[in-house]
């Protein structure tokens, strides 16, 4: 994100006409995100400086979003710039990470209007208020496609304590944080408001919505994985596909009643079992994690001093992972998860 500002281009932030140039847009409304990161340069220069503290490791990350593949075009502008951050936290809270800074990329089909542009940096500070990075850098671009979100998130750790995606053992214990499903039900409200308007409330179809379009990464428990976990990963693409990939070749027989589901999910699901299949679909952002059994009670404690609602959904060591109901039948979704390139 080059150049310097000319303080000619900047009009009132309400006004509904377009930005004028990448300087307009990225001194506008992008620059003063960078406050608090002194290698950030205000976002003057071509690069940006993180200074590598001793015994300090750093993480990298990124997952761009895209306009109705990852969001609604339509969806309001602070949102998408929360869910932006917000995907790439987790991945980074996954292993153990603070975040500290990011790099973003932006490409508009058109150039963005000023009231857009505004409430989207909005979003950003909000999002970086909570989860404690800063934008240090980055480009703006025009494509001829949907709006895209490139983020790449930066995280540190103390030195060779990186918890990785594989690594679970079998006799780990698996844990995962918060309830599941939340936001594909979410994603169905957003798709068809009607959508089980004789079953839950106004306050529950607003929370369903709220976590498909707000997700809260648990980044606040990377000690306690650091401490305790074997292996860990971030539940994006559908719990029963990430534990899947969690458990590797360990395995685990896991029963439909141990996944975690929140009251709107579950009166939902005894209306309709179809709900069964969103629960699996993925956007929850929530954290799986394997910890052996020495150190499941420690794990527990640690969550519960945080106030991060955590529930262990079995023991590794089946030879495969598969899913099973009450009466012991296996379930069988349509599609283990959600993937990019699936029919």
């Amino acid at each position: 994100m080059p150049k310097s500002p000319t303080g000619n281009d900047r009009v009132r932030e309400d006004d509904s006409s377009r930005v004028t140039s990448e300087t307009d847009l990225v001194q506008t409304y992008l620059a003063s995100l960078t406050e608090g990161a002194p290698g950030a340069f205000g976002l003057t220069d071509d690069a940006a400086l993180i200074a590598a503290q001793p015994g300090t490791d750093f993480v990298f990350s990124t997952d761009p979003i895209i306009a109705d593949v990852h969001f609604f075009s339509d969806d309001q502008p602070r949102d998408v710039a929360w869910k932006a951050l917000a995907v790439n936290v987790s991945d980074i809270a996954a292993k153990g990470a603070k975040p500290v800074a990011y790099l973003m990329n932006l490409a508009f089909p058109e150039a963005p209007r000023r009231v857009w542009m505004a409430e989207f940096a909005r979003g950003l500070a909000e999002a970086q208020a909570e989860f404690g990075c800063r934008l240090i850098g980055g480009d703006t671009d025009h494509t001829p496609g949907p709006l895209s979100i490139g983020i790449t998130m930066i995280g540190t750790l103390p030195s060779g304590t990186f918890v990785q995606r594989h690594g679970a053992q079998p006799g780990d214990h698996i844990f995962v944080t918060g309830t599941i499903g939340d936001a594909a039900l979410g994603l169905a409200l957003r798709r068809s408001p009607t959508l089980f308007q004789d079953v839950l409330t106004e306050g529950e179809r607003d929370f369903l919505i709220g976590r498909y379009l707000r997700p809260g990464p648990r980044f606040a428990l990377g000690e306690a994985l650091r401490n305790h976990a074997t292996a860990a990963l971030d539940i994006s693409d559908g719990f029963l596909k990430d534990l899947t990939r969690l458990a590797g070749t360990a395995g685990i027989a896991l029963k439909f009643s141990a996944i975690p589901l929140s009251l709107p999910v579950r009166k939902a699901l005894s209306t309709d079992r179809r709900v069964a299949d969103a629960i699996l679909g993925g956007g929850d952002y929530e954290l799986l994690a394997a910890v052996p059994s020495s150190k499941a009670a420690a794990f527990r404690e640690s969550a519960r001093r945080l106030g991060i609602e955590i529930h262990e959904s079995g023991v590794l060591g089946g030879s495969r992972t598969a899913l099973f109901g009450a009466d012991g039948t296996e379930i069988e979704p349509r599609e283990l998860g959600y993937d990019h390139f699936s029919s």
